[in-house]
């Protein structure tokens, strides 16, 4: 019988999150290119470096009805002076 402990262990979850991450990361790009909006390299590389599952999904919801890529950050945005 095969050892499946593995696949319950934190680690295995680990990887699982990252996975679920690259993924969210990978459809805001996706909604957002298919929306003909531009997305600067400092935008790009924030999306796709972020590991935070929850706010990734709000990024996600965001890129359905921003204008530019960088309103997906909302409050998160670094104000421009």
């Amino acid at each position: 019988m095969a050892d499946l402990s593995f696949y319950v262990s934190p680690l295995s979850e680990e990887i699982r999150e990252e996975g679920r991450a690259e993924g969210r990361a990978e459809n805001i790009l996706i909604v957002l290119g298919a929306r003909r909006i531009d997305v600067a390299h400092a935008t790009r590389e924030k999306i796709t470096t972020c590991r935070d599952p929850e706010l990734l999904r709000g990024w996600l919801l965001r890129s359905a009805v921003v204008a530019t890529a960088e309103e997906i950050f909302g409050e998160d945005a670094p104000s421009e002076q």
